[in-house]
């Protein structure tokens, strides 16, 4: 409830257009921010003068936690305040969204948007609409555009039925494909076959790739949201920008539970927050 009490103060403000960076949502506790190839800590404002600078800033993600969420409205605004925002691009809309986004950003007054914006925008109830939802109010009455970054389901279904090869020395790695075969096995708990795999994988990196390709399509500067295996530029985004020549001037701010272990090969910045309580989600799907 307090979370989602702060986005609405947050939203609130935004719409009033203070062109003043707003208190962070959530405090940020000694060493909760880190430059990773440095070392050094950093103060929420120091954090957003240095993603400022750069043309395209990837955020990556846990997708069930409150504070990221609140985190990355927070950012929007923060960094809005250094610099005028390009665009917005978000792993949770697909190609088929793109013209409801398009069609409602045309009523920028609060308003003007449907009661039933999930509705209108065909939101999948895979993203929790109660997290998501301020964001992307916030961003359908901004003057940027709103950009979807990943497949649609069609997509997923032919690459899943007959990959296309996927071309680049740095996303064929070895490394990058087993670490990711690993990720797909952990996240569905083991219980997929392994005739599955490869499928799947093509997916995961199909996905990376129309991201990379998007980012480097949209307006800059880019803010790009997406889950944490996506952001990570051992794996991720980032390995695909390598293969297209284009990863100069991206960063990646990692959010993170406490306790958490994330390394300059993952990500440039990473903000620790609160540690949720452990779920079996192994638990719930095998039932």
């Amino acid at each position: 409830m307090r979370v989602l009490l702060i986005l609405g103060v947050l939203l609130l403000g935004a719409c009033q257009g203070v062109p003043v960076m707003p208190e962070p949502p959530v405090q940020a506790e000694s060493g909760a921010i880190q430059d990773l190839r440095s070392g050094k800590l950093l103060t929420p404002e120091e954090l957003v003068a240095r993603l400022s600078r750069a043309p395209r800033v990837i955020v990556g993600e846990q997708h069930d936690h409150p504070e990221h969420h609140a985190l990355q409205l927070w950012l929007l605004r923060a960094m809005a305040t250094q610099r005028a925002q390009g665009s917005l691009l978000l792993e949770m809309l697909t190609p088929d969204q793109q013209p409801r986004v398009d069609s409602l950003r045309q009523h920028q007054a609060a308003q003007d948007l449907p009661d039933d914006l999930p509705g209108a925008l065909a939101w999948s109830p895979g993203w929790d609409w109660a997290l998501y939802g301020p964001i992307v109010r916030y961003a359908l009455l901004q003057p940027y555009p709103l950009l979807a970054a990943n497949l649609d389901n069609s997509e997923v279904r032919n690459i899943y039925r007959q990959a296309p090869a996927l071309s680049g020395e740095h996303s064929n790695a070895a490394s990058v494909r087993n670490e990711l075969l690993q990720q797909v096995r952990d996240s569905h708990c083991g219980l997929l076959p392994e005739s599955q795999m490869p499928a799947m994988l093509a997916v995961q990196q199909q996905r990376d790739r129309r991201m990379a390709e998007r980012l480097l399509a949209a307006p800059t500067p880019v803010l790009l949201f997406a889950g944490a295996f996506h952001a990570r530029k051992d794996v991720g985004v980032l390995v695909h920008l390598q293969d297209l020549d284009a990863s100069d001037g991206t960063v990646v701010l990692m959010l993170a539970q406490k306790g958490t272990q994330v390394s300059p090969r993952n990500a440039d910045y990473v903000w620790y927050s609160t540690r949720l309580p452990e779920k079996d989600y192994c638990a719930q799907m095998r039932q």
